[in-house]
């Protein structure tokens, strides 16, 4: 057939110069977004010709209507694809910050005391997230999101080994409960200021909320067993005393491992969401910041309900079990469940919340296997370092994405976390109503 003088010819569209002419505009914003508007990578222009050969059999008013519609789903696929990439980049960058951060406020906070990290790490992501509101380039962007990933990292391991180390030990389980519980809604509050403000005036309000929140927490007191463990003249904050003997190498990672399948759910799952809602066919629009907010009303629902539950039943081990089964259940469901409504969707992602909000209960499992004077390292650095295993789960996520597809690659991904986080379980002692009073000795 012959070729229409309407259709763009492969030969013009393959030349060097064009395409090099084609993908070199430039725009005057910084924005990387609507750079990308006006660059088209080399893949999107063969697609585009290819789509146009197809449609040269049609009239030309056809052709120029099928043509545009091409056009702005190109440009639409190119915007998505690099969204979805700075997102995750950023979002690694803001890992590995929190990853460093556990091992630096952990060692201060067994050297220094649990008060001053408290203090220090949510002043540094406080003040990061307002500096968030004034960057000017993808670089500034990266390096904001890493110290308020470094400041993220010291809360909630000071604060868990105060609570651990001021409540009876047959209580502190309903302390640590709501701490995780009340940090779990944060996302949900911050899902309904985005979606009310300005980008920039989010982060405002985040970093504000912050600093009100260190004023709150001016009225803490120091935990009386670090009081006497500064009379004493053992190893405080040795991170390598963790490693000085196999059983203690064991038991760490356990603890470490036992918390792989709460961040496999958010950092794969629920932050690749809007992918598997496009595979399973879910009837309807699904945004990922709506599926955020139910997954962290989840975690929150999940994080009172085992807390009570340890208590009730006066076993950490029995609940996180229990919990790792429900959530390899709902991960099926939620991968292979094909045409449901959106909002059944959404609501598969407030199960799995609940399902992995064991969040509180494994890190006070962590905070009890060791003592006083490693106690804040291991609290600190634990958490931290399951939230810095996003990097390595989603890099595998995204490698075998490419042979298996994103429903394939995530059972892969999720089969492994599961499975470490149960053998790990079974290999640690059940600490309820453990005495915390006692020190690791080299």
């Amino acid at each position: 057939m012959k070729r229409s003088r309407y259709t763009s010819s492969k030969s013009l569209s393959d030349s060097p110069s064009t395409k090099k002419h084609r993908i070199k505009s430039k725009s005057k914003s910084f924005s990387p977004f609507e750079h990308f508007i006006q660059s088209p990578t080399e893949r999107d222009i063969d697609q585009m010709d290819e789509w146009s050969r197809r449609s040269e059999w049609k009239p030309y008013y056809l052709q120029k209507n099928e043509s545009e519609r091409l056009y702005s789903e190109s440009i639409s696929s190119s915007i998505d694809y690099l969204i979805d990439k700075y997102d995750y980049v950023l979002f690694n960058w803001q890992m590995t910050g929190m990853l460093v951060g556990g091992i630096l406020w952990g060692i201060l906070g067994d050297r220094r005391g649990r008060k001053s990290v408290l203090f220090g790490s949510i002043l540094l992501y406080s003040l990061a997230n307002i500096l968030n509101a004034f960057v000017t380039s993808v670089e500034q962007y990266q390096w904001v999101r890493f110290f308020a990933g470094l400041g993220l990292a010291g809360e909630l391991g000071a604060a868990i080994t105060l609570v651990s180390e001021i409540m009876h030990k047959e209580k502190r389980g309903y302390g640590t409960m709501i701490i995780v519980a009340m940090g779990a809604l944060g996302a949900v509050v911050a899902n309904l200021v985005t979606v009310s403000f300005h980008w920039q005036t989010s982060y405002i309000i985040g970093g504000g909320l912050g600093l009100m929140l260190l004023m709150l927490r001016f009225s803490t007191f120091e935990s009386g067993m670090f009081d006497q463990l500064k009379k004493s003249t053992v190893s405080k904050g040795n991170f390598l005393l963790l490693f000085s003997t196999p059983e203690r190498i064991i038991k760490y990672l356990a603890c470490i491992f036992i918390g792989l399948p709460v961040w496999y759910c958010i950092g794969v799952l629920i932050k690749f969401s809007e992918g598997f809602a496009k595979s399973t066919n879910v009837q309807g629009a699904v945004h990922i910041g709506n599926a955020i907010m139910f997954a962290y009303l989840g975690l929150s629902a999940g994080d009172l309900l085992s807390g009570w539950l340890s208590q009730v039943f006066r076993n950490r081990k029995k609940i996180v079990l229990s919990y790792l089964a429900g959530s390899a259940v709902l991960m099926g469901i939620f991968l292979f469940v094909n045409n449901i409504p959106a909002s059944v969707f959404y609501c598969m992602c407030f199960l799995i919340g609940t399902a992995t909000g064991y969040w509180a209960l494994f890190v006070t499992i962590a905070s009890e296997q060791f003592g006083t004077n490693i106690r804040a390292t291991v609290t600190t650095t634990v958490p931290n370092f399951v939230r810095g295993a996003v990097v390595p789960i989603t890099l595998g996520y995204k490698y075998l994405e490419l042979d298996y597809g994103n429903v394939n690659a995530a059972v892969i991904v999720g089969i492994i976390c599961i499975a470490l986080a149960i053998v790990s379980v079974l290999s640690i002692k059940e600490t309820f109503g453990k005495d915390l009073d006692y020190y690791e000795m080299n």
